[in-house]
C-alpha cells in the first residue's frame, strides 16, 4: 500500500493515542450506567464530573454550565433551535451569517418554517462579517446572533469577542459555533461573552460522536432530546462515558500546547501557500493572516477540474476535500466560496487543504509537487 498523507484535518482527526488510552477502562471496566446507584456507576458518574471540570477550566466557565452532546451538529441544532423555542415569546428574528456550517444554516431554516425570520449576514472578500452590519440588522423583536468562531472551509476567524460586547446587556442571545477554532484559538467563553457554543471532539484528536455545548447560567434554552432526565434534565439519553472522558483529555492536550503547536502549523502553511502561488493559476481563497487558522488552505486552481485534482491525489495517497459538498455526484459550489465572491465555476475549481498534529515539511513539499504534475 502507498504511504498516505491525510491534509484534511478540518474534515476530521486521528484520536490520539494517550486519548484512546484515557477511554478503554470506560469500555471494559468502569462500563456502569452513570444513571444507576450502586458502586460501579459512581465511577461513571465520577468520570462524566472530571469530565466537566476539565473542560470548563479550559473554556473558563462553571462545570454545571458544560453539556455533552453528540457532536457539533447536535450542539449547533440544539443552541440555535432551542433558544430560538424559549424565547419567542420576546420575538422571532434571528442574525446568522451566509457562511455558517449547515448544521447552523439548516437549522435557521427549519426555524423559518416555523415562523421564525432569519437574516443572514454577507462577509467581504476575506470573509469577514461586518459589526456594522450586524449592528444595522438588529431589531427590537431580534433574539438569537449565531456567528461562528472560525469558518470551516477558508479558516476566517472571525471578531466574535467584538460581536459579544455589542451584544452584551441587551437582551439577545449570542452563540458561537467554535467547532473549528479549537485547538487553534484560545476559547474564554468570558471574554467573548458568549450564552451558547459548540464543539465537537472529532476536531481536536478526540473520538467521533461527542460534542459539548456550553450554555451560561441563566440562557433559557429548550430541550430538544427528551429522555430519563439525564444532565440535570436538559439532554435525555444514557452519556457516552468513555466519549466524554476521551473529549476532555482531547480538548486538554490541544490546549495545553496550543502556541507552540499553531507556530509550527502555520510556518508549515505558509510554506504550502508559498509553494503553491509559484502556479500562475492558482490564487489563494481567504485572507493569510492572523485572522486565520493556522491549518487551513483553500487553493482555487483557475479553470480546472477541482472533483478531477481530488481523484488524482487520491491516487497518490493525498487526502484533501473540495470546498464543497458532493451531492449525487456532482460537485455543488461551495456557499462559503459564493458568498465571498467566487464565481460557481471558481468555486468547482477549489480545494481545501488542512494540516496537523501529524503533517511534515516533507509532507508539504511532497504534496505541492503533485499539485504542479497533477495540474500542468
Amino acid at each position: 500500500m502507498k504511504k498516505t498523507i491525510y491534509m484534511d484535518y478540518s474534515a476530521t482527526t486521528p484520536v490520539l493515542k494517550e486519548v484512546v488510552e484515557e477511554m478503554m477502562p470506560y469500555f471494559t471496566e468502569f462500563y456502569g450506567n452513570p444513571a444507576s446507584i450502586y458502586s460501579l456507576s459512581n465511577e461513571s458518574k465520577m468520570a462524566i464530573d472530571e469530565a466537566k471540570i476539565t473542560v470548563s477550566k479550559i473554556i473558563n466557565c462553571k462545570p454545571y454550565e458544560i453539556f455533552f452532546t453528540s457532536g457539533g451538529s447536535e450542539g449547533d441544532s440544539w443552541a440555535i433551535i432551542g433558544s430560538a423555542f424559549a424565547n419567542r415569546d420576546k420575538g422571532k428574528h434571528i442574525i446568522t451569517t451566509a457562511i455558517e456550517h449547515h448544521a447552523v444554516l439548516n437549522s435557521c431554516k427549519f426555524l423559518e418554517g416555523e415562523g421564525f425570520e432569519v437574516t443572514y449576514l454577507n462577509v467581504d472578500s476575506n470573509g469577514l462579517v461586518s459589526i456594522e452590519e450586524l449592528k444595522k440588522n438588529i431589531r427590537k423583536d431580534t433574539i438569537l446572533v449565531s456567528i461562528m468562531m472560525a469558518n470551516n472551509e477558508i479558516g476566517t476567524i472571525e471578531p466574535v469577542k467584538e460581536i459579544g460586547d455589542y451584544l452584551k446587556g441587551k437582551n439577545i442571545i449570542f452563540h458561537t459555533d467554535a467547532v473549528q477554532a479549537a485547538g487553534h484559538v484560545k476559547i474564554d467563553v468570558d471574554q467573548i461573552n458568549a450564552d451558547l457554543l459548540s464543539l465537537a471532539a472529532h476536531k481536536f484528536y478526540g473520538p467521533k460522536g461527542i460534542g459539548i455545548l456550553y450554555i451560561r447560567k441563566g440562557t433559557k434554552v429548550s430541550n430538544i432530546i427528551y429522555g430519563g432526565g439525564q444532565q440535570r434534565g436538559r439532554r435525555g439519553g444514557t452519556e457516552n462515558v468513555p466519549a466524554i472522558v476521551g473529549a476532555a483529555k482531547a480538548l486538554k492536550i490541544v490546549s495545553d500546547d496550543i502556541e507552540k503547536e499553531n507556530t509550527r502549523q502555520e510556518n508549515l502553511r505558509n510554506l504550502f501557500v508559498e509553494k503553491a502561488l509559484e502556479l500562475p493559476y492558482v490564487k489563494l481563497n481567504g485572507i493569510l493572516n492572523e485572522k486565520r487558522l493556522s491549518n487551513n488552505i483553500n487553493l482555487c486552481f483557475n479553470g480546472k477540474d477541482g472533483e478531477g485534482i481530488l481523484f488524482n491525489l487520491d491516487m497518490n495517497g493525498i487526502c484533501a476535500s473540495a470546498g464543497s459538498a458532493c451531492q449525487a455526484g456532482a460537485m455543488e459550489a461551495s456557499h462559503v466560496l459564493t458568498a465571498i465572491g467566487l464565481s460557481k465555476e471558481e468555486a468547482r475549481s477549489s480545494i481545501r487543504f488542512t494540516i496537523g498534529r501529524f503533517t511534515t515539511e516533507e509532507e508539504i513539499l511532497y504534496v505541492v509537487d503533485k499539485l504542479k504534475e497533477l495540474t500542468s
